[in-house]
């Protein structure tokens, strides 16, 4: 019977134990929270004193703070180069916008003197004239651009015109080319055909290193006579 009895307590079939422990949970889990809490704290305090020796804390501060000045001062010069640069580029747009504003003006005033001594020939050429008959007057020649000789001249009928001028009119250009004697004979563009009087203008090409010294204007009637003529000198 014990036999049986030890067996049974042996076996797989003999009845489970319990090992209970004597202190209550949430004891329990404050014992291994302050264990944990102690298990940080010595490895914080191991990690900054070993900072300290080796004194990897105290000169990266000082590094770090260096860094903050000069990344500061590097900030405060870059504002003062900005504001500079701002103020040269304000200044340079300023200066051309008043030099293209005096060039406008250079050339406005050329302009209206050319358009003024245009004006002087033709009405000098509008004065009073003493004859009877076609006169060419008021002939006026210069070179503006190189190689384009410019000129104008005022036809008049003198007297009472009971008809209109028909014909044509050339340009006798002489001077030196290449250090020699030059002579170049240019025809009238158009025609002519007035009753009173006729401003004539235009240009005429004229050959590079040409050293043009008169230019003398000729009239023709229809049947090839000439009938007026001045000279113009450069």
């Amino acid at each position: 019977m014990r036999w049986k009895l030890l067996r049974r307590r042996l076996s797989v079939s003999a009845p489970r134990m319990i090992v209970r422990s004597h202190l209550p949970w949430p004891l329990r889990w404050a014992v291994v929270a302050l264990t944990l809490g102690f298990s940080a704290a010595l490895t914080l305090w191991a990690f900054e004193f070993g900072k300290e020796i080796a004194g990897l804390d105290r000169s990266s501060r000082q590094e770090l703070a260096q860094l903050r000045l000069e990344v500061g001062a590097l900030r405060a010069e870059n504002e003062r180069a900005r504001a500079v640069a701002d103020t040269a580029d304000s200044l340079v747009k300023a200066e051309q916008a008043a030099q293209e504003r005096l060039a406008q003006q250079v050339r406005q005033l050329e302009a209206e003197k050319l358009a003024l001594q245009a004006d002087l020939g033709f009405f000098e050429g509008l004065m009073p004239s003493t004859g009877e008959g076609l006169q060419l007057r008021g002939l006026q020649a210069d070179i503006r651009t190189p190689g384009q000789l410019r000129y104008q001249l005022l036809l008049m009928q003198a007297g009472r015109a009971n008809a209109d001028f028909q014909g044509r009119f050339e340009l006798v250009l002489q001077g030196t080319l290449e250090g020699r004697a030059w002579t170049a004979t240019h025809p009238g563009a158009r025609a002519l055909q007035f009753r009173q009087y006729q401003r004539v203008e235009g240009s005429v090409e004229v050959p590079d290193g040409a050293v043009i010294k008169t230019v003398h204007a000729r009239v023709f009637d229809p049947k090839g006579s000439l009938r007026a003529e001045q000279t113009a000198r450069l």
